[in-house]
């Protein structure tokens, strides 16, 4: 369809002067049949070459009668190439091939009326196509103008609507900076008192722990209002230099918790190469801990972190509620005992359903980690659960606040990312998120 229309305005002019030029001269092959058929194959290449294909039709215009290849040949000289000496001369060569009869000496100086005539016809032949076609460009050129400003007007109300963002990520910066950083700074400050000062030592522990916690949402605050000031590509340095947590940060993260979490670690940190997928994965944990804390406090807790092709293997012989069966990888709860199971990593150590791969058949699930580490090489992607069981009815509710944009946020984080989030209500009366990453998208 395309080329058919491609093909109209090519093929329709070389027609109509072959029609004229059969009315005109009839189907006798002569000279004058000859040079009026030459001159509308030339109009083929019109457009290619406007103004030797208009000098290639005066002679069917002068010698065979035709009209409308010399016509067309001029309008398309006007739209092409509109210089004024140019039409002018070609006007005059029309007008003048018009105007004398072929042979020249059947031409009749004194015949005034029939003359005046011909020459009025004659200049009205050869300012009608130059007419229409200095319209049809100016049109174009009009159009082209309209679509410049047009694209002008977008890029200003981008860059409007930039300098609108800009302002307003300013203004965000200067309220987060001015009130929620002096709130957290005096709970650091106090934290630090009570600490100093107690001499009890789940207490002190507690302190500490708020310490340190408003000491890395400072950090972490610092960072975004530097990106929220940033603009551009110092957005992008900024966001470049800052330091983004891990799958190596997860353990630590879990113990600063205060829940009863299982964590079940499948993917060596960095053994994908891609920090994003990882960075999400985090703050999913984050997210669904907090909210844990929130709507299920004393509930227990199980993490897990696979390779997509790993779980997907698994899950077909541990079945959906296997975190919660024979307390598995929590023997004794020593895993947790004084808050050193997660330390320096040596929570897996001493025997606890880890070790000794008796956890996992054959040693390769968890000993050494070089299993995992294979497979999460050629792993497509990363999947994150964290699973809670029912709250516990002793246990007091915090009165925190939440604005319920956490699960909305980690769904629109993995949509980014060209993954998956589901969160949904389990039959014992828990709560499952389960994440899953592709890895080319970091």
């Amino acid at each position: 369809m395309r080329r058919l229309r491609a093909l109209v305005p090519v093929v329709v002019p070389v027609l109509l002067a072959i029609a004229d030029a059969m009315l005109v001269n009839g189907l006798e092959l002569d000279l004058e049949v000859g040079v009026s058929m030459l001159a509308a194959a030339a109009l083929l290449l019109r457009r290619r070459f406007p103004l030797l294909v208009f000098l290639f039709t005066l002679p069917g215009l002068y010698i065979g009668y035709i009209w409308f290849a010399p016509m067309i040949g001029l309008y398309t000289l006007a739209v092409r190439r509109p210089g004024r000496a140019r039409l002018g001369i070609c006007a005059v060569l029309l007008i003048a091939a018009h105007f004398f009869p072929y042979p020249i000496t059947d031409f009749e100086l004194t015949v005034y009326r029939e003359n005046t005539l011909v020459l009025i016809d004659a200049c009205v032949t050869s300012a009608a196509p130059i007419a229409l076609g200095l319209l049809v460009r100016t049109r174009q050129e009009l159009a082209s103008r309209v679509e410049d400003l047009t694209r002008s007007l977008r890029r200003e109300d981008r860059l409007l609507a930039d300098r609108v963002k800009t302002t307003e990520r300013a203004r965000l910066a200067r309220e987060m900076h001015d009130v929620v950083a002096h709130q957290v700074s005096l709970i650091s400050l106090q934290a630090g008192a009570v600490q100093v000062s107690t001499e009890d030592p789940e207490a002190r522990a507690g302190a500490k722990t708020i310490r340190e916690l408003s000491v890395r949402t400072l950090e972490e605050l610092r960072h975004m209002v530097g990106v929220l000031r940033a603009d551009g590509g110092e957005a992008a340095e900024a966001h470049r230099l800052a330091p983004q947590p891990d799958l190596t940060e997860l353990p630590r993260l879990i113990e600063m918790s205060a829940l009863d979490v299982t964590y079940e670690g499948g993917v060596a940190a960095g053994a994908s190469g891609t920090k994003t997928v990882e960075r999400a994965a985090f703050r999913t944990v984050q997210e669904a801990l907090t909210n844990i804390r929130k709507h299920a406090p004393g509930a227990r807790v199980r993490v897990r972190v696979d390779p997509v092709d790993a779980v997907r293997g698994e899950d077909s012989g541990r079945g959906e509620g296997s975190g919660w069966t024979a307390g598995s990888g929590r023997a004794g709860g020593s895993g947790r005992a004084g808050g050193s199971g997660r330390a320096g990593g040596s929570g897996r150590a001493g025997g606890s359903g880890r070790a000794g791969g008796s956890g996992r058949a054959g040693g390769s699930g968890r000993a050494g980690g070089s299993g995992r580490a294979e497979e999460s090489r050629a792993a497509h992607g990363l999947r994150v659960e964290i699973r809670n069981g029912p709250p516990d009815a002793a246990a007091t509710v915090p009165a925190l606040p939440g604005g319920g944009h956490g699960l909305v946020g980690l769904r629109e984080r993995a949509q980014s990312l060209g993954g998956t989030l589901e969160a949904r209500h389990t039959s014992d009366g828990g709560f499952v998120v389960r994440a899953e990453f592709p890895y080319g998208a970091g």
